[in-house]
């Protein structure tokens, strides 16, 4: 059953985030014959404005953390973590922690998931939030397995989810979840939004070359990406490196913290992206141009690290080529 929203607030707000849990569960659509939800702004202290991250832009809370004790849906919008800590008021995390203990479904958009982890929801289970912070948050939730590349986790009464745009379909999926696929497809035809995206698809980050501290790896890790066409082995590299294949194999995993070979797909799979963007060459040719020999291997390599296909990837983003 998913009736009543509380939304937990805190100062210095994101707006997108918090605009998104408004979106789907704040507004009354029941002239288009879909179900109200009881939909409640909470914060520590109601009727005080918070800060939002948008200059200019404040927002007040009309009810109390008392509102989240009866909630079947507690929704945390992101808000900023400073010096890797989260700031938060110690009742607004044990109004969090209560909530859930008594029944209620706890939903996290972006850095939400850090009030989540404060509140102790997080541990034993797999849970996720932006790319940008999941290392932190690995690290000072240590017992929580953190995702780094879902849109969202789905671990019944916690659902997390990456950032921004992530948060719209964590959204559509408890409701899907709940009250069945034409209300969730109804509310995205509303939103205009793809109705379903699937939690496991990845985000799509862009992983930058490694800096590297050694200057015979820093100038072979250049000339490896500038040259990404060419068959490439530990021991032409390793050459190229004046050094033994074993002494090359031990810089390259300190610098970069990763193989040559994992590496260089790791390039080849970002060129691909770049290519695949802006240009219109045909698979074939965009394999052999990255590294990857064949159609079948690019395929392979992109589908494992990106999470979908070439060709769907080119659909989404690839720009018109005149």
């Amino acid at each position: 059953m998913l009736s009543k929203v509380a939304v937990v607030l805190n100062d210095n707000l994101a707006m997108f985030e918090f605009g998104v849990v408004c979106e789907v569960f704040g507004l009354d659509r029941t002239a288009q014959g879909l179900p109200a939800f009881d939909f409640r702004v909470c914060g520590l202290e109601p009727g005080k404005p918070l800060k939002s991250s948008t200059p200019g832009i404040h927002v007040t809370p009309d009810y109390g953390l008392e509102e989240l004790r009866d909630a079947d849906l507690v929704a945390i919008p992101a808000f900023p973590i400073r010096d890797g800590k989260v700031k938060v008021d110690p009742r607004v995390i044990d109004a969090v922690r209560d909530a859930a203990a008594a029944g209620a479904t706890v939903l996290t958009v972006c850095s939400g998931a850090f009030l989540a982890g404060a509140a102790g929801l997080l541990d034993g289970r797999k849970c996720t939030t932006h790319w940008s912070y999941v290392d932190l948050l690995a690290e000072q939730y240590p017992l929580a397995t953190v995702d780094p590349d879902v849109l969202f986790v789905d671990e019944g009464n916690l659902i997390t989810s990456a950032g921004t745009a992530a948060g719209i379909d964590a959204c559509l999926h408890l409701v899907r979840r709940e009250l069945g696929s034409s209300v969730a497809n109804a509310i995205a035809r509303r939103m205009v939004v793809p109705p379903q995206r699937d939690g496991g698809q990845r985000q799509f980050i862009e992983r930058p070359v490694v800096a590297c501290e050694t200057e015979g790896l820093s100038d072979t890790l250049h000339w490896m990406g500038e040259n990404l066409e060419l068959a490439h082995s530990v021991e032409s590299l390793a050459a190229r490196s004046a050094m033994s294949t074993r002494t090359f194999a031990r810089r390259f995993a300190a610098e970069t913290g990763t193989t040559p070979v994992k590496w260089l797909t790791g390039q080849r799979v970002l060129l691909a992206k770049q290519l695949l963007e802006d240009t219109d060459m045909d698979l074939e040719s965009l394999s052999h141009r990255c590294g990857f020999g064949s159609g079948a291997l690019l395929r392979h390599h992109f589908q494992r690290q990106v999470g979908i296909a070439p060709v769907e990837y080119r659909r989404r983003f690839g720009a018109r080529v005149s």
